[in-house]
């Protein structure tokens, strides 16, 4: 005989009768879908994970490498110092001024400006700047910029911040191409000229 505990009738009259079973099997399915939403959410993709563990710290020959380009830097604003004098010898001068002529002759106006700000606001002449530009200009800036190699293109701008009036650096003239001189024309004496009519 059946009784009507509802233990084992879901349905009474239309009506579903909740049990503490279907309770809990509700609220366990729910909880397993979360778990799983918050695990693939909390999970990195396996991209990141692959890029992650390449990661090295950096060997003997980058540090060797950083430390020489340190090493040149220093020297080149302490040659700088020493052939110069005024504000325009001032390490912070130089160091902003070479940045700015790179951004220039890059065409990079707008970061180029930036920098200028602060050139300005270190208390740097603002003529060097444009002499220096000049300098490079006039040695075709635009033929020599090479982003393969920005130690030449580095080394003309040192030579035209020192002295921007300057001959260009030996290696823009090495690399120049070199015509032979036209030549002169021959004065004209006075018997040659056209408004001359006088016979010898």
């Amino acid at each position: 005989m059946r009784t009507f505990s509802g233990a084992d009738w879901p349905h009474v009259g239309g009506c579903t009768i909740l049990t503490s079973q279907t309770t809990m099997r509700t609220r366990v399915a729910r909880s397993v879908a979360a778990l799983a939403i918050l695990a693939a959410l909390s999970i990195p993709s396996a991209g990141a994970f692959a890029q992650g563990n390449d990661q090295k710290p950096p060997d003997a020959k980058q540090k060797d490498a950083n430390a020489e380009l340190v090493r040149k830097t220093i020297e080149e604003i302490t040659e700088v110092g020493r052939q110069l004098t005024g504000p325009a010898a001032n390490p912070e001068c130089y160091w902003l001024g070479k940045k700015v002529i790179n951004l220039m002759v890059r065409d990079d106006v707008d970061t180029a400006f930036r920098h200028l700000d602060l050139y300005d606001r270190f208390g740097c002449p603002g003529g060097h700047i444009q002499a220096t530009f000049r300098c490079l200009v006039a040695q075709g800036a635009d033929v020599l910029v090479d982003p393969k190699a920005p130690d030449q293109t580095n080394a003309r701008v040192e030579a035209c911040w020192i002295n921007p009036a300057g001959t260009p650096p030996p290696a823009a003239a090495a690399s120049a191409p070199v015509s032979p001189p036209a030549p002169a024309p021959a004065p004209a004496t006075t018997a040659e000229q056209p408004g001359n009519t006088t016979a010898r």
